[in-house]
């Protein structure tokens, strides 16, 4: 049995909890594989999912029926990391697999927006408009293999997209239009697409921002482009005629009268590419499959999150995180998905989310610890809304502090289970989080997902309990990475996860697995920017920064704080003359704002004498996030590694300063 939690947080009943998917999976298992176990106990349940590799994913297909064109001749033919081979033989198509449980009159997708505007996407139109836009990139010379790019927000028009290229065989790959066309295009020109679609602009805080200029500049950038299909999303004049490929306006596109066809593709065929922060070059491009989306994501969504028929997601997530992908497969389980575009709190509503998740009568409820945290700052209460249709509340994006456990409970209903969640977009999915048959513990995750061989590592790569130590995944999942893009001898995926621990997946998190089964994550252990849970790679930041000339250089480091806020500062080394006065501030700030990403402005810019490096010349991201965060230098990096070990004690001392201002 599971052992006992004290004093929970939230406790699941017991006859919901029966009648859960998660319930039903652990009784139809036990009964189809013959044990004598009783899984609907979570901790056995898991016990038997990372033991049992083949039977647990055996069961996940045959319990969700997958509908493949050929069959598969193994689970798991060869279990390694990495190279796991998963269900050899097997032809299918996640698109097929999105569409196939929508009943022709259901919503399947509710399109929101900042404004509190709404409207319904049916089965039978998500289908048709599928049909067409895939017809449409046919017509394009679009086939298996061929990429397609999405420069969009968070509306339906984006998953339309994906469902159409995915459902020829092409990969896909999308950022959101915040993102500066620079950036977007070191991401797309990796991938050398053949159709690009994108929106005129977007929503955000208020402002309608045009991004038809932006879209232009992209596209000069991906010359393999034949053609783009253009979004009236926010009802700006078309592109100008100097566009340097075909444009289609998307109402032509999406508006054929075709018949739906999805490809049979391999099991391990490329479904999309989901890009890495760009922290040390630039972003990595990370391949999922077909076939181990569908069976992490109907695991993730269906029986971790419970989610089917008559439930509604609403999860604040941009285009270019992957919470995206997970919220798109939503339609798997059958369950209503909620796109949204704009900002998460406007200046004259801050609980707009609230709001509409009370309107519309939202089931789960996604956000991140940062949102969370902002709304009990600033004294919003939810609870003036009618919120019973929440039953739970998923948080992810960092590390959730126990203090906002009780805000939730106070002003969201103590009914609502708050499962905070950790994985990533490696695995476009969860490593641990909740479950609706298992406790919560304010602070804690209450336990690694199914599927997932989750261990703490201490320095010498021995398992741990109750002990901090190295998030490792020390068996297969069917969507860990195929692999990385432009990486044709596999040498930067290994070292990427696997160069620490022989066959051991190191994922860049410090974990406590606690001995009552709970996961208590601490932050990451790398220097990903990471606010909201929008990722974003240092090297963005300091790329537009150091373009200004009165930079000689620029640091930026995101630092967890103990009580759960995020602390963003940079530092900036002035050219000679140059001064860090008023003006400078906001001219660095807006250069970020509108060169990188609008939501990783710093919270402070400090000038600094110099940027410690390595004597290779790269910058000491992570160790001074360490000293910031009151890591002993000893403990942190080797001055005899640093090209000027005096500065070891300035970045110890600022954030020294930086805790005793927040004490004080």
């Amino acid at each position: 049995m599971t052992t006992p939690y004290a004093n929970p947080f939230w406790s699941p009943d017991p006859e919901s909890a029966a009648r859960s998917r998660i319930a039903d999976f652990g009784r139809w298992a036990a009964r189809h594989q013959g044990l004598e176990a009783d899984l609907t106990d979570y901790s056995a349940l898991h016990r038997w999912s990372v033991t049992d590799l083949e039977g647990f994913w055996g069961a996940v297909w045959d319990y969700f029926a997958i509908d493949a064109d050929t069959p598969y001749e193994r689970v798991l033919a060869e279990e390694t990391m990495p190279g796991a081979r998963w269900f050899t033989g097997a032809t299918l198509n996640y698109a097929h697999h999105a569409l196939r449980n929508l009943a022709d009159d259901d919503t399947a997708i509710v399109a929101l927006d900042e404004t509190g505007s709404a409207y319904e996407v049916t089965g039978t139109r998500l289908r048709a408009q599928v049909a067409s836009v895939a017809a449409t990139l046919r017509d394009l010379g679009v086939g298996q293999g061929d990429r397609v790019v999405g420069y969009l927000p968070n509306t339906p028009h984006t998953i339309t997209a994906f469902l159409a290229a995915a459902s020829l065989g092409a990969v896909w790959s999308v950022c959101g239009q915040d993102y500066a066309p620079k950036a977007a295009a070191d991401r797309f020109a990796q991938l050398e697409p053949t159709v690009l679609i994108a929106a005129d602009g977007y929503l955000f805080n208020g402002t309608t921002h045009d991004r038809r200029e932006a879209v232009l500049e992209l596209a000069r950038a991906l010359p393999t482009l034949k053609a783009t299909m253009l979004v009236d999303h926010v009802g700006l004049p078309g592109l100008s005629s100097n566009y340097p490929s075909l444009v289609l306006p998307w109402e032509e596109a999406a508006t054929r009268t075709e018949q739906l066809t999805c490809a049979p593709v391999p099991f391990d065929h490329p479904l999309w590419v989901v890009f890495s922060s760009g922290t040390t070059g630039l972003p990595k491009g990370i391949v999922h499959g077909h076939g181990g989306v569908l069976l992490e994501h109907l695991k993730t969504l269906a029986l971790q999150s419970d989610l089917g028929p008559g439930d509604l997601l609403l999860w604040y997530t941009t285009t270019h995180w992957m919470m995206w992908n997970l919220v798109v497969s939503t339609l798997l389980t059958g369950a209503t998905t909620c796109t949204y575009d704009g900002s998460p709190a406007l200046p004259t509503k801050p609980d707009i989310l609230w709001e509409l998740a009370a309107r519309h009568r939202v089931t789960l409820f996604g956000t991140s610890p940062q949102y969370l945290l902002g709304m009990e700052k600033f004294g919003i209460d939810p609870s003036v809304h009618d919120l019973t249709a929440i039953r739970a509340m998923g948080c992810t994006g960092s590390a959730l502090p126990a203090s906002a456990y009780p805000w939730v409970r106070d002003h969201v209903g103590d009914h609502v289970q708050l499962a905070s969640i950790s994985g990533g977009t490696d695995i476009v999915s969860g490593f641990a989080g909740g479950a609706p048959t298992v406790p919560v513990l304010a602070g804690e995750l209450s336990a690694p997902h199914l599927g997932v061989a989750l261990a703490a590592y201490d320095e010498e790569g021995h398992p741990v309990v109750d002990e901090v130590g190295e998030l490792v995944v020390t068996r297969p999942m069917p969507s860990m990475p195929l692999y990385f893009w432009n990486d044709p001898d596999g040498r930067r995926y290994r070292d990427a996860y696997f160069s620490t621990y022989d066959g051991v997946w190191r994922h860049g998190d410090w974990i406590t697995l606690t001995g009552h089964g709970s996961v208590i994550v601490h932050g990451r252990s790398d220097s990903t920017l990471n606010r909201n849970g929008v990722r974003l790679g240092s090297a963005d930041i300091h790329d537009v920064v150091e373009r200004l000339p009165e930079i000689a250089e620029a640091l930026v480091i995101g630092v967890e704080e103990p009580d759960g806020g995020y602390w963003m500062p940079l530092f900036v080394v002035l050219a000679p003359g140059a001064e860090l006065d008023d003006a400078l501030r906001d001219r660095i700030r807006e250069a970020i704002r509108t060169g990188a990403s609008p939501r990783h402005v710093p919270d402070e810019i400090t000038e600094v004498p110099a940027v410690p490096h390595t004597r290779t010349g790269k910058k000491l991201e992570v160790p001074v996030k360490r000293l910031l965060q009151g890591a002993p230098a000893e403990q942190v990096v080797n001055p005899a590694a640093v090209d000027n070990p005096d500065l070891i004690e300035h970045y110890a001392r600022l954030g020294a300063e930086r805790r005793a201002q927040r004490l004080g």
